[in-house]
């Protein structure tokens, strides 16, 4: 056995064993998930620091996807006028990132909110490995606009502490 072997890899024997060609299926993407990718839309960012900006920052610690999504509200009809993503991830992540940015302007944040997965993934007909990257989508947006609410929840807290204080500097004041 041995030496048949070894005959066989100094190539010493007539006999040949045929070797099987190895057959690598490609993973075929919607066409919807291929345009989101290939022009992926709304690819930015806004300065997080701005009241009217809520960011969203999620990550799926499985497949190494990061998913950074933000809105800006318009501050007198509280609808979302803009929206930007920046994406570390799959192909399916960043067309689900694209595909929320755009879902999401014009919208208030209530009706964002009512957004699902489901509604992203079967807009891209994403399979069911690729299922988490919709869900990043939806957690994105859910992240930012409780983001968006904190701070103005904050400025309110602010200004209202700001307004209560007022009145005492103008007696020492005066």
């Amino acid at each position: 056995m041995l030496r048949l072997a070894s005959k066989r890899l100094l190539g010493l024997t007539s006999r040949e064993i045929p070797s099987r060609p190895v057959q690598i299926l490609p993973r075929l993407y919607h066409e919807n998930v291929i345009d989101h990718y290939n022009n992926p839309r709304n690819v930015g960012s806004f300065d997080k620091n701005d009241s009217n900006v809520g960011t969203g920052l999620v990550g799926a610690p499985a497949c190494g996807d990061v998913m950074k999504l933000q809105i800006k509200i318009d501050e007198e009809s509280g609808k979302i006028v803009d929206a930007c993503f920046k994406t570390f991830g799959c192909g399916s992540a960043i067309a689900s990132s694209s595909v929320a940015t755009e879902w999401v302007k014009g919208k208030s944040m209530d009706e964002v909110l009512t957004i699902k997965n489901t509604e992203i993934a079967k807009h891209l007909s994403l399979p069911p490995v690729k299922l988490h990257c919709s869900m990043l989508a939806e957690d994105a947006i859910k992240a930012a606009v409780k983001d968006v609410e904190l701070k103005r929840a904050k400025l309110k807290g602010n200004s209202s502490a700001d307004a209560a204080n007022a009145p005492i500097e103008k007696a020492a004041d005066a």
